[in-house]
């Protein structure tokens, strides 16, 4: 199989892990591989896939434009997710659901949905991209420290910039910044587009939390452990996952072992398509802990 050959394989599967089985009104079952890094399931898919069973019970003309979740539990690779959506509201502009994530009896996950009505009239405003954003078809294939051709990151292309340098106050406008795209095209449904954006939305956030200090050219997961504990994200105009896609994150604050971060998704037309923040536990590894990366994978991605 050649490479553009297994680029699409992998998107393909991505595409299917979103295709949730439906076991009864209001519940549906997905699907994870039991291959992820760190040994727990990734927690950009338990939203993703939480997402698609919000819009699966959604039949009005309305669109995702927020979501806030937790994550409880570590997720258990190989194990099904069962998902149960309650349908709080159904509006004329405005339908909310919220969604828990179960394994084995126990919640791992739970968010809260929002979708807003199409085509409502009101003033069309936004930041910039920012002007020091490099065009990503001039830089390398890089993943920021990441193994870039694992089967987590297959699905993707990543062109890792790295955050930019410090301001005279020791602060960083960014910490991290990466182009990111689907390694193949997708579906044209908007709704798919949605589920792989807060896929992409949770990648790497973790490593964005804390400030690019002491790093000294290390692997950026080395020195420290950590975890999404809470994740939201803003969807402002409908932008394409397949197409490059800009992620702007920044350090807002660390205090108690707990990092803050924001980010932007733009797309290469400087649209800009959704808004996210996380707070990540961002715990210091002890003298003689073994680092994620002498263990060879990421703790949290």
């Amino acid at each position: 199989m050649s490479e553009e050959e297994g680029s699409v394989e992998a998107v393909a599967r991505l595409v299917r892990l979103l295709d949730l089985e439906e076991l009864d009104v209001n519940l549906y079952r997905g699907h994870n591989p039991n291959t992820w890094p760190g040994g727990r399931v990734f927690g950009g898919l338990v939203a993703s896939q939480a997402l698609r069973a919000a819009m699966a019970t959604v039949d009005v003309a309305h669109r995702i434009h927020s979501l806030h979740a937790y994550f409880l539990r570590p997720g258990q690779p190989g194990v099904p997710m069962i998902f149960h959506v309650d349908r709080i509201r159904d509006g004329r502009s405005f339908t909310t659901r919220n969604v828990t994530a179960m394994q084995k009896g126990e919640a791992i996950f739970s968010m809260s949905s929002s979708f807003h009505k199409d085509g409502e009239d009101g003033i069309d405003y936004q930041l910039a991209l920012p002007a020091d954003a490099p065009d990503p078809d001039a830089l390398a294939d890089r993943s920021g420290g990441f193994p870039v051709r694992t089967s987590f990151f297959t699905p993707f292309e990543l062109r890792d910039i790295g955050p930019t340098e410090p301001s005279p106050d020791g602060t960083f406008r960014s910490t991290r910044r990466v182009w990111v795209k689907t390694a193949a095209p997708l579906p044209d449904d908007p709704a798919i587009h949605a589920a792989v954006l807060t896929f992409m939305s949770d990648m790497a956030v973790v490593l964005a939390a804390r400030p690019p200090i002491e790093r000294d050219g290390a692997n950026p997961w080395e020195r420290f452990t950590g975890a999404s504990l809470d994740h939201a994200v803003w969807f402002h105009r409908p932008v394409r996952a397949d197409e490059w896609l800009y992620y702007d994150l920044h350090a807002l604050t660390n205090f108690n072992a707990r990092g803050l971060a924001r980010g932007v998704f733009y797309n290469h037309a400087g649209v800009l398509g959704a808004s996210v923040t996380q707070e990540a536990l961002v715990r210091q590894m002890r003298p003689g802990s073994p680092s994620p990366a002498e263990r060879s994978v990421p703790p949290e991605l």
